[in-house]
């Protein structure tokens, strides 16, 4: 039926700034920048994964009223939308440093998890951000494991 994920939204508050945040920042790069008229089409993609687009979406029309749109900003500012990305590399330390030294903020450094090594950010506009190195073999969750999640920290 399906043969796979093209492009998934991201919605950010100004399409300039999250070009230089996605492309500048974190190293994407631009697939499509197309002035529509009534929106700007704007997608990005890992330059290892040309295939996978995020599109960088401004809330409104035509996909929102006014009213809607509103709320949409108000909830991407709070960071109440859940996770906007996961991305993986092969070093999470590494990479955590290097975005650092780009003045990223983090809101969680890197953690051994049972699933990898793992920290998270918000982009510029409150979406939050996952940095995965996954593990390797078969991930075994532990009573303790359980207990931290649910605690939150």
């Amino acid at each position: 039926m399906f043969t796979r994920i093209g492009i998934t939204s991201i919605m950010v508050l100004d399409q300039d700034e999250a070009l230089d945040f996605y492309c500048g920042t974190l190293g994407f790069e631009v697939t499509d920048d197309v002035d529509m008229g009534f929106m700007r089409w704007l997608t990005v993609h890992l330059p290892a994964q040309p295939d996978t687009h995020l599109l960088l979406e401004v809330p409104g029309p035509p996909q929102h009223s006014e009213e809607v749109a509103a709320q949409v900003r108000d909830l991407v500012t709070k960071g109440a939308l859940g996770a906007a990305a996961i991305l993986n590399t092969d070093d999470c330390r590494k990479t955590y440093e290097t975005l650092r030294g780009k003045g990223v903020e983090f809101t969680q450094e890197p953690v051994e998890q049972p699933y990898g090594v793992d920290c998270a950010l918000r982009d510029p506009f409150g979406n939050h951000i996952r940095i995965t190195q996954p593990a390797e073999g078969p991930v075994e969750i532990t009573d303790e494991d359980v207990e931290r999640f649910q605690c939150g920290s």
